[in-house]
């Protein structure tokens, strides 16, 4: 089944394109060596009998036919000649003096050709020769050769060779690129089978990995991080579900109780009166929650990323000071401002404010009763630093990764207004200026660090949740 894949996919057919195109490349280099090499040898060979062919015409022009026969009897029996061949015949065609027995039949009277000369003494295979004949001034014609069997014996090596490697090279690629198809088309299917099985039984799977640390190990690394990121997403998505069904069911069963029970009983105008303003108070309760649903989702999308603009952080906080006063003097708490008046920042004033607004109104309404919510606002090493504290009951450090969760509140919180989506409002601020949260705890109380990454500013914004 795996070969059967293997031979299909692409991977395959685009190694076999690159294989030909390499053989086909190979084949051209080794035959260009080919050529160059039988080219050289054959040049040295022609240029030794044009050598000979003028020493036998320069000594018969300076003394004629019996100089010739002397010098061709002299190199017949010179044993570094013994791979020439000599041949002097007059128009007649008899033979004057030579180690041939007589003129080749396929030999012309002038040029070059080669011929099967009889092997002396006689041997399997008649040695190859090739030859240079011309006509001397008095009709005799002169050959002079050379046995170049050895030379086509190296070049006959040299294409066996060459047709040799170009085999096994293809041989070899031919094997390493099924090897390589395979193990990617392995991989490929591990991760297809996992995504089938995600599809039929759920987000609990993983693709296995093999400790190569390769880019296969890599891709798997980020498609097992990227379904953990998902898994992740769905509960919380699952999550937020239960919480807004039990954050709703409360206001609409009241809502219909009153309903039912006006139904049933007689009108009169001032009870009508108050169950409409009860209806409409539950009504904007559950209108305020999905507005704040909305509100979050359009930060998310970084829609408002364009309003970004150069503002005071210490202005903002002020202004958010300002308006919580007269709720903080009523729960007896004293907030106040300190720091730097100016704290320059680049980002989205609106939404600085409705973050800032959250995180001091928590601190306030979880903050201990009587005690204080410092606003710190300062230019620290070219950042900007904003903390708020507060000294009430704090967080518990398990909670800590939890409650910027939607609709995500404490025990203790449980039964006091609210919806449990400031603190994700505040994240969605803080992702849209490329922000990280860290809690603390203030000792007593709670310190929500609230690092914005906007250039070379960093603000820190501390609060309680």
């Amino acid at each position: 089944m795996l070969l059967a894949k293997t031979l299909r996919s692409s991977t395959f057919r685009l190694a076999l394109i690159a294989i030909g195109t390499f053989g086909l490349i190979v084949s051209v280099i080794f035959a260009y060596v080919y050529w160059s090499t039988v080219s050289y040898v054959r040049s040295r060979s022609d240029r030794a009998i044009m050598t000979e062919q003028a020493n036998l015409r320069d000594a018969y022009a300076r003394s004629g036919r019996d100089a010739v026969i002397a010098l061709i009897g002299r190199r017949i029996a010179d044993k570094s000649f013994a791979d020439h061949v000599y041949l002097l015949v007059d128009p007649t065609s008899a033979v004057l003096a030579g180690n041939l027995s007589g003129w080749p039949a396929n030999a012309a009277d002038r040029g070059w050709s080669e011929f099967r000369a009889p092997a002396r003494p006689p041997a399997s295979g008649d040695p190859l020769v090739r030859i240079m004949t011309g006509t001397l001034p008095n009709g005799d014609r002169l050959l002079v050769g050379r046995d170049i069997g050895d030379i086509d014996d190296f070049t006959a090596q040299i294409r066996a060779a060459g047709i040799a490697v170009v085999v096994l090279i293809a041989v070899l690629a031919a094997s390493a690129s099924i090897g390589v198809t395979r193990r990617t088309v392995g991989r490929i299917e591990s991760i297809n089978a996992t995504s089938r099985a995600i599809m039929f039984s759920g987000l609990d799977q993983r693709i296995p990995l093999r400790g190569s640390h390769d880019e296969w190990d890599r891709v798997a690394e980020n498609l097992n991080q990227m379904l953990d990121r998902i898994e992740t997403l769905m509960g919380e998505v699952k999550q937020a579900s239960d919480n807004i069904a039990h954050d709703l069911r409360t206001p609409l069963t009241r809502m219909r109780g009153r309903l039912e029970k006006a139904y049933h009983r007689p009108r009169n105008g001032e009870n009508d009166a108050a169950l409409i303003g009860d209806t409409i108070a539950d009504l904007d309760t559950v209108l305020a929650m999905f507005a704040s649903i909305t509100r979050i989702s359009e930060i998310e999308t970084r829609a408002r990323k364009d309003a970004f603009r150069t503002v005071n952080l210490a202005e903002i906080a002020g202004e958010v000071v300002e308006l919580y006063d007269a709720a903080a003097e009523r729960d007896t708490t004293r907030l106040e401002l300190t720091g730097d008046a100016e704290v320059p920042l680049t980002g989205d004033r609106d939404l600085l404010f409705d973050a800032i607004a959250n995180l001091v109104d928590n601190a306030i309404k979880h903050g201990r009763a009587g005690g204080r919510v410092i606003v710190t606002c300062r230019n620290s090493g070219g950042s900007a630093v904003m903390s708020v504290a507060d000294d009430g009951a704090g967080i518990p450090a398990s909670q800590h990764d939890h409650v910027f969760k939607r609709f995500y509140r404490l025990e203790q919180s449980r039964y006091t207004p609210g919806n449990g989506l400031g603190l994700s409002l505040v994240a969605a601020v803080a992702s849209l200026h490329g922000a990280t949260i860290e809690l603390r705890d203030n000792s007593p109380g709670l310190l929500v660090t609230l690092c914005f990454c906007n250039g070379r500013q960093v603000a820190q914004v501390g609060a309680n949740a």
